[in-house]
């Protein structure tokens, strides 16, 4: 059962991501949700939801599916109605939460980024599914 605050998202091809909308939906989708191949994201230098691309065993993400889900980071954040916005992206491995830090807060390693324009309205209301 996936808690409220979080929501399902289906991308082109198949994909399955999952965004966070509250301090603690963030921390059950980038720490429980999260498995070490699943891809990571958060828009860089502001608030912002974190998004999670699932990935199987037998398949790997290619570019748009990257960028689309990275869209969606930058639609879930402060950057919502700007242009072009820095997308942090990391493996579910390089995701941890440290103790003792407030709810929504985790940190990363071995990060890239992806320069993106965040996804329309009409873009997440085509791929999402289910309740917030």
């Amino acid at each position: 059962m996936i808690p409220s605050g979080v929501i399902e998202y289906e991308l082109p091809d198949g994909w399955q991501a999952f965004a966070g909308r509250t301090d603690a939906a963030n921390d059950y989708v980038s720490i429980k949700l999260a498995k070490p191949r699943d891809r990571w994201f958060h828009v860089r230098g502001m608030p912002g939801g974190h998004v999670v691309l699932r990935v199987p065993e037998d398949r790997e993400p290619d570019r748009a599916t990257l960028e689309r889900a990275a869209a969606l980071a930058a639609y879930h954040s402060k950057a919502r109605t700007g242009g072009v916005t820095s997308v942090s992206t990391t493996e579910g491995r390089h995701v941890s939460k440290p103790r003792g830090v407030k709810p929504g807060t985790v940190e990363i390693r071995k990060e890239s980024v992806l320069k993106v324009r965040p996804a329309t309205e009409a873009e997440v209301t085509a791929m999402r599914r289910g309740p917030a």
